[in-house]
């Protein structure tokens, strides 16, 4: 079946980021040390219940002013949040190759409110997507099956026209087993030869 819509994974495939940089960022502007920002935001799970949508900015400045003892504005908080990301310069050649081609682009991205408008505010990658589908909106983060179906809602056909690409193994297994072909992300380079062995370019 010929591959009509291609859902693409954000972080480590449009664009590169690092959670420890966001850590530091958020120690910096609280004054606390790395070790505990870690602990608050990454290994209670704050940034996960944001990027599920449970936790609003308004929320997380709130806990946050509590755990370090002072009040942090809200938008310094959210460049300390958002300032971890650049651009995967290699990727922009494949997107505009599949446009040409006529395919659907959709994102399909775990992701928090805070990180998307900076990514659509700094880069224009986000422009050539057709379609949306992250994490916060949907209430379920990858390999969650939803988030998967509700991706499949806004393909140009059923799950064996589409095509997937992730930086993470769990994310790509759980979408082959619902028949999306499927590939992990390493190099844009290993990427261009799979949409190619498909049929896709």
């Amino acid at each position: 079946m010929t591959i009509q819509t291609c859902f693409f994974d954000m972080g480590n495939v449009l664009v590169h980021f690092s959670h420890d940089r966001m850590v530091r960022n958020i120690a910096e502007l609280c004054r606390l040390s790395p070790e505990k920002v870690k602990t608050f935001l990454m290994d209670e799970g704050r940034q996960w219940a944001m990027e599920r949508g449970e936790i609003s900015e308004e929320q997380f400045q709130q806990e946050i002013s509590a755990f370090c003892g002072h009040s942090i504005d809200i938008d310094p908080l959210r460049h300390a949040v958002a300032d971890i990301f650049w651009l995967n310069d290699s990727i922009l050649p494949v997107l505009h190759q599949l446009k040409s081609a006529g395919k659907k682009l959709v994102l399909l991205s775990n992701t928090s409110i805070t990180h998307l408008r900076f990514i659509e505010q700094r880069f224009s990658v986000l422009n050539l997507m057709d379609e949306r589908v992250t994490s916060f909106e949907v209430g379920a983060m990858k390999p969650d099956p939803r988030i998967f179906h509700a991706a499949l809602a806004k393909a140009d056909g059923p799950p064996q026209s589409c095509f997937y690409t992730d930086d993470i193994e769990a994310y790509i297994n759980q979408a082959q087993s619902m028949g999306i072909h499927s590939h992990l992300y390493r190099t844009t380079e290993q990427l261009t030869a799979a949409l190619q062995q498909s049929g896709t370019l």
